[in-house]
Parts: C-alpha cells; sequence; structure tokens
C-alpha cells in the first residue's frame, strides 16, 4: 500500500513555522507513516531546525523531475522565495508574506500535478500576506480561486477529536443574524459530514447551535432558532444525517466533550473558536474545508511574542500533520457526493 504522499511548507519565515517543522520531522512514527516533501527554501528550513535544535538532513531536488519519495534524506522541493538577510525574525513584513504566497502557490500546483496528495501549511500571518498582494479575506478563498472551486468552503476546526464549522466566518458581528439562512446552514452541514467521513468516520454525529441566548427562548431573545434553524435541522434530519439542534451554545459543547457528539455547526467565527481555544489552543487544528485537495495547519498563529527561542510546543502541528495523513488515506474512499 503506498504511503500518503504529504507536502509541508514552512509558514511564514519570521514566525515559529519552521522550528515547529523541524520539531515534527525529528519524531521518527511522523516519517513512518507517510512519504514527505518539503517545499520552500533551504535556508528557512535550516534555520528553523537550528532553532528547534534538531539536525534536518535535506535533499534538495526538484519533485516533478524525480522519484522523490526514494530520497535517503528529507526530499526538499528547492525554491528561492526570500533571501535570509530579508528574514526579519518576529516582524511583519512584505518579504516575508512574498515567501508564503510563493511556496502555497507551489504546494497547490503540485497537488493539482498529482505530485503529492495533499499538505500541510505551519501558521501564515495574515497581515504579512495582505503586504504581499494576498487579494482576499483569508487563505482558503485565495487557494479556492486557484483551484477553481466555485462550492461552498469554510474553515473547519478540530480539537482531539472534537470538530466545529460555522455558517458565518470573517464577517462583523453586527451582520451575522442577516447572513444566516436555511441554505448556509446546509451547506455547513453537508461540509463538515463530508470532511468528517473523508477522515474515516463512518457517519458523524452533528449538532446544530443556535444563535440567540437558550436558543431564543421560544422567541423572547430573537425568532431565528424559530423560523431559520429548527426548520433547516428537521429537513436534514429526513436525509436520514445524524444531525439534530439547535442547542443553546453555552451548552453543546458539553455534548462534544463528552463525546455524544462528533461536531458542532456554530453560526459564527468566535462561537466556537473560544470554546475550542480554550480546551486546548496547543493542540487544535484548521481544515481548509471544501477544497479539492485535503490541506491543514495548525490553528494557532505565528507566536512572534516566541519566535526564534526555541520553544514553541509541536502539538498542534503533528496533530495537523496526522489528520492530514487520515484524510489523505480516506479522500476517494467515500461517496462525498
Amino acid at each position: 500500500m503506498q504511503k500518503p504522499r504529504i507536502g509541508i511548507i514552512p509558514g511564514d519565515p519570521s514566525g515559529i513555522g519552521p522550528e515547529l517543522v523541524a520539531k515534527l520531522l525529528a519524531q521518527d512514527e511522523v516519517v513512518e507513516g507517510a512519504d514527505v516533501l518539503l517545499i520552500g527554501d533551504d535556508h528557512v528550513f535550516a534555520a528553523g531546525a537550528k532553532v528547534a535544535g534538531e539536525t534536518l538532513p535535506l535533499s534538495p531536488l526538484d519533485a516533478r523531475d524525480c522519484d522523490w519519495n526514494a530520497a535517503e534524506r528529507f526530499a526538499l522541493h528547492i525554491m528561492e522565495t526570500i533571501d535570509a538577510k530579508d528574514i526579519e525574525m518576529a516582524q511583519v513584513t512584505k518579504s516575508g508574506g512574498a515567501s508564503v504566497l510563493s511556496t502555497l502557490d507551489e504546494a497547490l500546483r503540485l497537488a493539482q500535478d498529482g505530485v503529492i496528495d495533499g499538505f500541510m501549511f505551519a501558521p501564515f500571518n495574515k497581515a504579512s500576506m495582505h503586504m504581499a498582494g494576498l487579494g482576499h479575506d483569508d487563505e482558503l478563498h485565495y487557494m479556492a480561486e486557484r483551484l477553481g472551486v466555485t462550492e461552498y468552503i469554510s474553515e473547519l476546526n478540530t480539537l482531539d477529536g472534537m470538530w466545529t464549522s460555522r455558517v458565518t466566518s470573517h464577517i462583523p458581528l453586527r451582520e451575522v443574524a442577516d447572513v444566516i439562512s436555511e441554505e448556509r446552514v446546509h451547506e455547513a452541514v453537508f461540509l463538515i459530514d463530508k470532511v468528517l467521513r473523508r477522515s474515516g468516520l463512518a457517519r458523524p454525529r452533528i449538532s446544530v447551535a443556535a444563535l440567540n441566548p437558550h436558543a431564543g427562548d421560544n422567541g423572547n431573545f430573537g425568532n431565528e432558532e424559530i423560523d431559520i434553524l429548527t426548520p433547516a435541522v428537521q429537513k436534514l434530519a429526513e436525509t436520514q444525517m445524524a444531525v439534530d439542534g439547535p442547542w443553546p451554545s453555552d451548552t453543546v459543547f458539553l455534548k462534544a466533550v463528552a463525546k455524544e457528539i462528533d461536531a458542532v455547526v456554530t453560526m459564527y467565527h468566535d462561537q466556537g473558536q473560544i470554546a475550542l481555544k480554550l480546551l486546548g489552543f496547543d493542540r487544535g487544528v484548521t481544515v481548509q474545508g471544501g477544497l479539492s485537495i485535503p490541506v491543514t495547519t495548525p490553528a494557532h498563529g505565528t507566536a512572534f511574542d516566541i519566535a526564534g527561542q526555541g520553544i514553541a510546543e509541536a502539538g498542534a502541528t503533528r496533530a495537523a500533520y496526522d489528520i492530514l495523513c487520515d484524510m489523505v488515506t480516506n479522500w476517494d474512499k467515500v461517496d462525498v457526493a
């Protein structure tokens, strides 16, 4: 059986990403379970290894022109995206953002060309990326455009087997209620169901969170639950999906912690993010939901406050890697129509 072919890009070179990659690859079981292709500048990975206090022997190559997974050392698809002198540790820079976009574009091309099955990226810094011309609210929409994806997309977050998706994401809180609709609820539920099945879960159990306090308290605190959310959940249940709700958002995560459900569909960004990050900020993973290839990343950021100190924890990076391997293994095994 062929191992998953996993691409890894180092993230913002000014942050903790390169250090995290080195710490990840220092774990023997990581490299035993998949073939890993590093994508980026050799000096960026080398600098990360130095900070981490790890050895990262590299085999520079062009992954399109050789059997890269047969390399004796860590295969490196060599790129030149940033000069070493232009890396300003723990700083937002245009050069750092340009390096990120270059490696991200190349990872997408390698995946589209079948050179890798999917990829993980170490943390990005959106401010640096916008300085370099990101042109989108976030990297998910940037990737979707380059992959030609026009269907519903959304970031999904997971921690210790608990998953969340959201009906709205990076929009002002005052606009959330106006954006929520039955169609968007259905899209969010269908997406997380599809991703969970592609991660190896046969029949995901999904709960939908309410928007208003106490799930609207029969209309006393808002009518969205009565007019939109309950009808949406009922229609989904009629398709034989294991979905229920809407549940008050201050209690629905108790169901998830108790392993009574696998996923919570939230109404807005912080509704789920606060819960997951409180439960384990250093272990959370973001899955780029809705893309045509599997892509994951640690849920935390570039951590400029500790960049270059060698103290970054690699738990979320390891979790993102493991989930990516699971997704690659199960990607074509289930019917996701």
